[in-house]
């Protein structure tokens, strides 16, 4: 069930929520990471960092296996696991939408019903290499998906690649639960965006949007999801892996086989361009957030969204470090995501 947010917990002018804020000391766990696209992992191990530790990928006998060690490694020189991850010689995996999708977590709670829905990749992959990308950002992964959730700085950083703030109406709703913070923005008359009216034959100045943005706290993965109208719809699955304190990952999905040609070639590359974009902006945010006791932003009344998954992430924290890893009814994240998405009915 989706609740509508309410400002009544939300102190915008509380000095305190900015010094509470310290995104990259958060780590959760009982969580599916999408560590790799499918078509990256081959029969020869390839190295991947999940919160600056290293976990192997390869293929053998049909599956793809995850370990902390390279299985070239002598059993003898293996290192000793933490005691938290002793059991844990291999991590559970799941292939599922093109991703590789390893456990970060007790293995023995691992699930298939934990791994999220993504409704617009096809279920067993096999999306066109070029619609998947990898993009690395240098900031951790919480700081990225909070900006990610301000669906409206787009007008602004991203103007060439989504058009002006021009509009019409612009409306903005955010709803959550225990564990997810959606924002679904409606646009009446908005300019159109540019490399539609360029390579996607609409000739109409303006259009009508609904864009939709649905974050997943716990593995910080978002499902955006934009229907424009006259125009073609904008599917985005957007997995933010955390490799470090200070960077992370964006093992992105643009599914763009239903777009007419030529914008069909040129749409999984915007990614680069709008990751570039963002990355000039977290890169001198993070910094600011590596230690407590300095004010490092400001909020307003369109902060909704961004104060609500911060809430979300620090109740998340608190839960786990008082031995609590289970996910709430509210917030099974296999849940048909197709309504909350706004998706056309097929």
């Amino acid at each position: 069930m989706m609740l509508s947010v309410g400002n009544e917990d939300l102190d915008l002018t509380n000095r305190h929520n900015t010094e509470d804020w310290l995104p990259d000391r958060i780590r959760l766990r009982n969580v599916w990471l999408p560590l790799a696209h499918t078509f990256e992992i081959g029969e020869r191990a390839s190295r991947w960092y999940v919160h600056s530790e290293p976990c192997y990928l390869w293929r053998a006998a049909g599956r793809i296996h995850a370990c902390p060690w390279h299985p070239g490694l002598p059993a003898a020189k293996r290192p000793t696991p933490r005691p938290r991850d002793a059991d844990a010689a291999c991590y559970p995996v799941v292939e599922r939408f093109g991703y590789v999708w390893v456990w970060y977590g007790e293995p023995e709670a691992a699930s298939d019903a934990f791994v999220p829905d993504v409704p617009f990749l096809p279920r067993d992959g096999g999306l066109p290499k070029y619609m998947q990308g990898n993009i690395r950002v240098d900031c951790c992964a919480p700081l990225l998906i909070e900006n990610l959730l301000d669906l409206t700085h787009s007008d602004f950083l991203h103007a060439k690649v989504f058009g002006d703030q021009h509009a019409d109406e612009d409306r903005v709703d955010v709803s959550y639960t225990s564990e997810t913070v959606t924002m679904i923005r409606r646009c009446k008359n908005k300019s159109i965006l540019p490399i539609m009216r360029w390579f996607g034959g609409v000739r109409a100045k303006y259009q009508d949007i609904h864009a939709v943005v649905h974050v997943h706290v716990r593995s910080s993965i978002a499902l955006a999801y934009g229907r424009h109208t006259p125009g073609s719809d904008l599917p985005l699955f957007h997995p933010c892996v955390p490799e470090s304190r200070n960077y992370c990952r964006l093992n992105f999905a643009l599914n763009a086989t239903q777009a007419p040609w030529p914008l069909r070639l040129l749409l999984p590359f915007v990614p680069y361009v709008v990751g570039l974009q963002d990355n000039s902006m977290v890169r001198r945010q993070s910094g600011r957030y590596l230690d407590a006791g300095e004010r490092r932003d400001l909020y307003s009344r369109f902060d909704r969204a961004g104060l609500r998954y911060r809430i979300l992430l620090q109740q998340l924290a608190k839960r786990q470090s008082e031995g609590d890893f289970s996910y709430a009814d509210d917030a099974l994240p296999s849940r048909d995501a197709r309504g909350i998405l706004g998706m056309p009915n097929e």
